[in-house]
């Protein structure tokens, strides 16, 4: 039989996993990772909070009415992004064949590792040993012919949380040739790549809930329904035709960060401010991962509901605070804020090598050599000391002399 050679692996709670590394007293306990106020988003549960129902991103106000004593913890993302790194290279150890997915799940392809390392299963073991043993957490992984096979796989090995508490997982869960067929048939619709609450709308009114209702409808008819590029593609994968290989030169497409606010913010100069932040926070990421970017993209959710956009591209790429806080706050001041701002976000695309600039913050200009040199103190200084010991903040105005 062919040796299986795709691997899906993904870290178990990640972010509350680390989080209770980082305090241990809250192991045990339901964990929300995310706000706690009335706009807050659930960005992982433990899976004691789980079994309560509780999902990520789900309202932290539902959270709290399935999971009353849940204890909520804020992110830390520059404490994943390490924890990440170092899971990556263990991973590496393994084979170069690796594409991150998200800071918590990565495919491998190790079809060249056998030799070395023994059968896909033997690697999926000893991957799982390796990650508990270097950074103290648990993953699961699927093995599997393909990438769809694999990610359901990996979903298969994870613990399971239930009313009835948490059933540990299998943490390796292999899916043979001679029962792939079954065992992706068995799943909900909803579990395959491009199926969205609009998409699950429309096939649940053709009568399909299962992948395998979806195989058995002929590929005319999803075409018709969802589109030829949606039909044909959901057409493919219900009958486990996945060609994508894993990609070791994926490309970052961008890089974002965002706000929500606990209350509607209708002060530019508080805006402004927030801006700063969002901008160091993607600055700071884009050189971490030896990145620049030509686009910049301001995003702004309203009070209600609705969402503008807007972006600008450079003739340069850029990486540090000055330039893309300046061009996000150009990007503002083409909108009205008196309409109030419920979410801000900042995002940078068009990634590529750093090039040479011209950086100007606050009305004050500066030499590419002089903030590449603070950008790099920042960086080192939060690297030893964590994201938060460091932050941005804008010079204090002189009054005006009017004589």
């Amino acid at each position: 039989m062919a040796e299986l050679s795709i691997l899906h692996v993904d870290m178990d709670a990640f972010y509350v996993e680390v989080e209770r590394q980082h305090d241990p007293s809250l192991v045990g306990k339901p964990v929300i990772v995310g706000g706690d106020s009335e706009r807050g988003v659930v960005a992982s549960a433990s899976y004691e909070a789980r079994s309560r129902g509780v999902r990520s991103a789900m309202s932290s106000v539902v959270a709290k009415s399935l999971c009353p004593e849940a204890v909520f913890v804020g992110a830390n993302f520059s404490r994943y992004r390490e924890i990440s790194r170092q899971v990556q290279q263990l991973l590496y150890a393994v084979t170069p064949q690796l594409e991150p997915i998200a800071l918590d799940e990565a495919f491998l392809d190790v079809s060249g590792a056998h030799r070395l390392f023994g059968s896909s299963e033997q690697i999926a073991w000893q991957i799982r040993n390796d990650v508990y043993e270097g950074v103290g957490l648990d993953c699961s992984v699927g093995v599997a012919s393909s990438k769809l096979l694999a990610k359901l796989a990996s979903v298969a090995a994870k613990p399971k949380a239930g009313p009835a508490g948490v059933t540990p997982g299998l943490g390796v869960f292999v899916v043979h040739p001679d029962v792939a067929t079954n065992f992706l048939e068995a799943h909900p619709v909803e579990a395959l790549w491009g199926v969205g609450r609009a998409t699950l709308e429309k096939l649940k009114a053709l009568g399909i809930s299962s992948v395998g209702d979806l195989a058995s409808v002929p590929k005319e008819i999803l075409v018709e329904e969802l589109g030829a590029s949606h039909g044909n593609h959901l057409s493919k994968l219900s009958k486990g035709i996945d060609a994508r290989e894993v990609d070791s030169e994926r490309e970052r497409k961008s890089i974002s960060h965002e706000e929500t606010f606990s209350s509607d913010i209708y002060d530019r100069a508080a805006l402004v401010s927030e801006i700063v932040r969002l901008s160091d926070a993607v600055s700071a990421r884009a050189r971490e991962q030896g990145l620049a970017a030509r686009t910049i993209h301001l995003k702004v959710r309203r009070p209600d509901m609705s969402y503008v956009t807007r972006s600008v591209t450079l003739e340069e790429a850029v990486d540090t605070l000055p330039e893309i806080a300046g061009k996000a706050t150009e990007l503002l001041g083409e909108l009205d804020v008196g309409l109030g701002v419920r979410l801000l976000g900042v995002g940078l695309s068009r990634l590529g090598s750093p090039g040479p600039q011209q950086l100007t913050l606050a009305g004050v200009e500066d030499n590419n050599s002089s903030w590449g040199k603070l950008s790099a103190a920042m960086d080192r200084i939060r690297q030893r000391y964590g994201h938060s010991a460091i932050r941005p903040g804008f010079p204090k105005q002189k009054p005006e002399n009017n004589g």
